[in-house]
């Protein structure tokens, strides 16, 4: 049975899509630390632990995630883009970039944001505007 993050790359649960290549797909996270933290996936690998994915997938999936925070710092108004790889909500490697303005803001453990649809979408069309400059 496919992950829920596999079934949202394809596009079977709906997403805030920031950005997607053949291999990767990023889109936000529904229960955000802050506007514009994103999760990024191997879209074919639902491995869940990051350092069990073969060398090219885990390479690549890197490199997808910084073209992304990049963007997202374009995007968001931050001081810089953090990264977590948790892996312990979903099955399925994912790498956490949240947007940074304090050290405290990458606290998993504080109350996360909620947000409108309206203001989802604004923000995933803000980050993806700016990866498709990149």
């Amino acid at each position: 049975m496919a992950t829920i993050f596999t079934r949202i790359a394809k596009g079977e649960i709906p997403s805030y899509k920031v950005a997607e290549s053949e291999d990767y797909y990023a889109f936000l996270d529904i229960s955000p630390l802050a506007e514009g933290h994103t999760l990024v996936i191997p879209k074919n690998v639902e491995d869940d632990y990051i350092f069990n994915l073969d060398a090219d997938v885990y390479e690549g999936l890197w490199a997808f995630a910084r073209k992304v925070a990049v963007a997202i710092k374009a995007a968001v108004p931050c001081k810089r883009v953090g990264v977590a790889v948790l892996g312990m909500e979903v099955p399925h490697t994912h790498i956490h970039l949240v947007p940074l303005n304090t050290e405290g803001d990458m606290d998993f453990r504080k109350e996360h944001l909620t947000l409108t649809p309206e203001r989802f979408a604004a923000i995933a069309d803000a980050i993806r505007a700016q990866f498709e400059k990149l």
